[in-house]
This record gives C-alpha cells, structure tokens and sequence, in this order.
C-alpha cells in the first residue's frame, strides 16, 4: 500500500533559525503516526508543509501520492494546535459551512453536520451560535469539523491540549474509529504518554532533526528494560541506590533503569523497608525515557 505522506531531505528555514533540517520519514496509509517532541521541536513546520500552507526550501514530499498538497486538498482534514471558530455562526450551521468549503454539496453536508454533533453529545446545540458553547463542547464541534467530509489523512496537532479526560476519551476514540475505517492519521504531541497508548509508528524530533523514526514496537523492544517501581514513601530511598543508572521518579510511579551487572532483585532488596512497593515488574522503557536519552536529558528531566 502507498505512503499517505513521504518527506525526502526536506529543510524548512526562518531567516536564520533552520526549523526542520534534511527530514526524511514515510508515513504508511491506514495507521497512527505520532509526531513527538518537545514545543518548538519542528513538528507543526512539518505539519503546515504536508498541507500546503508553507513549502519547503529544499527536499520534496508526496501527500496522497501527490506532490502537491494542493492536488489533495479536499482529502485532508487538519485540526490546527491554535483552535478557533467562527463565534456568530451556529454549530450546525458552521459544521455545514466546512463540509461546502471540502466540496461536499448543502444537503450532504447538513446532514453530516446533524450526524457528527448528535454522535459527540450535541444534539441539542445545533442552534446554539459558538460563542455560547463551552471550551469543550466548542473542541468537538472543531473535531467535527475536521472530519465532516471523511478525509483519507487526518492531521492533528496537539489535539489533546485543554481537553479534560471525558473529552481525551472521547477524541481518542474517534482518532481509532477513523483507522478503523482505513484512514490514516497524523498527530503530534510533546506529551509521550499519549503516543504510547494508540501510535502505530512515531517519529521522534528535536531542534528541526529526527532523531529516530519507525514501528513503535520495535523502537520500544530496541530500547533497555527497565523496573517499574509505584510506591508509597519517600522517593529520597530511590535516589541513593547502588547500580541505578537512571532514575524517572514521578512521585508514585518510578522507572529504574539499572547498570550493567546489577539485577532487579538487588534492587527490589534494597527498597524493602524502605518504602510501601505496590507493583514492581519489568518492561520495556517508555517512550518519555526513549526520547530523554535520544535527546541527551538528564535523570529526572
């Protein structure tokens, strides 16, 4: 099956600040690609250059088999990271008004708009002029928009931000209903815990470089086991043990990364008495520890 996206050696300047540098991934159509890295990393550049709202100084990219993004416009939906809505126009109304804009005809696109805003808990906003919804309820009615015409490749960029998690819940359940469906979908985030729980493949980014790319199960089964460690106590007993060649301590969960030649019982040895362990297992490290080592972190960042 053909790449929904393909960048080849694209580099993307400001004046004097290089924003994405030589950039070359493959996305594969009908899985979840995660964007990840930190604010300022490069990741919306590249979002805005797979759309067409900014071009590349060197390299190219297909979208859609296309070379231009222009070609495939009506075939894309994007949920930028600055959100907003038109505030005088009503839910339906505006929902109805994006579908025409991606070449839907009215009557299509009025019914699509009822279906979408009855399946995400609006049904009775239809109405309502956007300036009177919540934040949330305002989010899915922008969601909504984003997938009224059922788009092949669907580009979020930071979609959980603000979302409380009733409203997490519900957006990752639509982001794994449209790959169910075979589309394929784009996201990024500075948030690793949420790529972890629904990417396909990932590409990590910092300062406008990969840093790696690929199949999340195989970035993740490359990577050094580690001990997580969740606890009750005083996580001062973590920071002073033998053998312990990283330490991510979040205050009740800890992962420990050990040096070459200790083993975990010695470990789970030491911290008895110490503090309360209420899991202690094995695993593969996660991504929040993958990029801090790919970025050269310290322990603890």
């Amino acid at each position: 099956m053909a790449n929904a996206l393909t960048l080849e050696h694209v580099t993307k300047r400001f004046g004097a600040v290089t924003a994405v540098e030589d950039l070359s991934l493959e996305v594969p159509s009908g899985c979840i690609y995660g964007f990840l890295g930190p604010n300022g990393a490069g990741k919306t550049t590249t979002i805005r250059m797979a759309l067409g709202i900014l071009y590349p100084d060197s390299g190219s990219l297909r979208v859609l088999g296309e070379e231009s993004p222009e070609a495939v416009k009506d075939r894309l939906g994007y949920l930028p990271e600055e959100k907003g809505l038109y505030k005088k126009m009503k839910a339906a109304e505006l929902l109805a008004y994006f579908g025409r804009l991606k070449g839907m005809d009215s009557r299509r696109a009025r019914a699509r708009a009822l279906e979408l805003l009855e399946r995400f808990g609006l049904g009775d906003c239809l109405e309502r002029r956007c300036e009177a919804l919540s934040k949330g309820m305002g989010q899915k009615v922008q969601l909504a928009a984003t997938l009224i015409h059922e788009p092949e490749l669907l580009i979020l960029d930071e979609p959980f931000s603000g979302l409380d998690p009733v409203n997490v819940e519900l957006m990752r359940e639509e982001v794994l209903e449209v790959k169910r469906r075979g589309r394929t979908i784009i996201f990024s985030t500075h948030i690793m815990e949420q790529a972890e729980q629904i990417c396909d493949f990932v590409l990590l980014i910092d300062k406008g470089r990969k840093l790696l790319d690929g199949k999340l199960a195989d970035i993740k089964a490359g990577s050094a086991k580690g001990i997580v460690l969740d606890y009750e106590g005083d996580g001062a007993a973590l920071r002073d043990l033998p053998g312990v060649a990283r330490l991510n301590d979040a205050g009740q969960r800890a992962e420990i990364f050990l040096s070459d030649g200790t083993e975990p019982q010695e470990i789970l040895q030491r911290l008895v008495g110490r503090v309360k362990i209420r899991r202690f297992d094995t695993r593969e490290a996660s991504l929040h520890e993958i990029f801090v080592r790919a970025v050269g972190g310290k322990p603890n960042e």
